[in-house]
């Protein structure tokens, strides 16, 4: 089970300023739980994603030594990534890729043809560079501006994904539209037909309907969750509301339930989630 904690995803959306200092504090918080990956920031337009725009100052100062997390960043373009790779401390690359034409022009100003191309360039880029990249793909279970989507139009893109050599693919469920039957559908159609690739999922929900996309997922195979303290975030490109998204909590109220192993530290997540406390109220 890898657990993918996505403090980036909390704070990008925040209504108030979150500082420099409380968002190092509350990262090195998090290296100390035992995370697989943290989702740590990103470098995109500051005009943009005002919250994200000292990224590259708070990266070196993130305490590593003695954690097993590794360190991930969302890129939009290949600005932004060339100036991630140059990071050691960051291993991921992660780019949204919409394939709702709406969301790519308006997340990324990008068209979809546009979007794979960069994907092509970010992938060498980040070969180049020792690092590995992580294909989000966004609106991945249908979107709210009636553009065309069905299960077939998610694989096909998916294909075109896998045959550039993309080995890490997040289905993202970017405004909480995602059903149990779709969910169920796409990764029992996904994860038997590309064994090599591992397939994550990225819920936003509601904390009434949490459970039953993680189910849908789980059972299917998924083994790779992204999730964020508190249910805090949701993109906030996507629609004037956040959905919030996957609860850290519940996500790991629902791995012991499903006995999995998980190697956190008990104690260090708790001092994280009081910081969290103190951040986003």
């Amino acid at each position: 089970m890898k657990l993918i904690e996505c403090p980036r995803d909390a704070m990008q959306g925040w209504h108030s300023p979150i500082s420099t200092e409380d968002k190092i504090s509350y990262l090195n918080a998090l290296l100390k739980v035992g995370f697989d990956t943290l989702d740590c920031g990103s470098f995109v337009s500051p005009k943009a994603i005002p919250q994200m725009a000292d990224t590259a100052l708070v990266i070196p100062r993130l305490k590593r030594a003695g954690s097993r997390s590794k360190l991930l960043a969302i890129v939009a373009n290949q600005r932004g990534a060339e100036e991630a790779v140059v990071f050691d401390e960051i291993d991921y690359l992660g780019y949204p890729f919409s394939i709702s034409e709406t969301f790519q022009l308006r997340n990324t100003n990008k068209t979809i043809a546009d979007s794979l191309e960069l994907v092509d360039s970010l992938q060498e880029l980040c070969i180049k560079n020792s690092k590995q990249l992580v294909v989000y793909i966004s609106m991945g279970f249908g979107n709210p501006y009636g553009d065309p989507y069905d299960e077939a139009v998610a694989l096909q893109w998916v294909d075109e994904l896998v045959k550039m050599n993309i080995h890490t693919i997040s289905l993202a469920d970017t405004v909480g539209v995602a059903t149990p039957d779709v969910i169920t559908r796409l990764f029992a159609s996904l994860i038997p037909a590309y064994p090599t690739v591992e397939f994550g999922a990225h819920f936003h929900s509601a904390p009434y309907n949490w459970e039953e996309k993680v189910a849908a997922a789980y059972e299917q195979g998924c083994r790779r969750f992204d999730s964020a303290i508190k249910g805090i975030g949701g993109c906030p490109m996507a629609k004037d509301e956040l959905v919030g998204n996957l609860a850290t909590e519940n996500l790991l109220d629902y791995c012991v339930r499903q006995h999995e192993a998980l190697k956190l530290d008990i104690a260090a997540l708790t001092a994280a989630q009081q910081i969290a406390e103190r951040i986003f109220i």
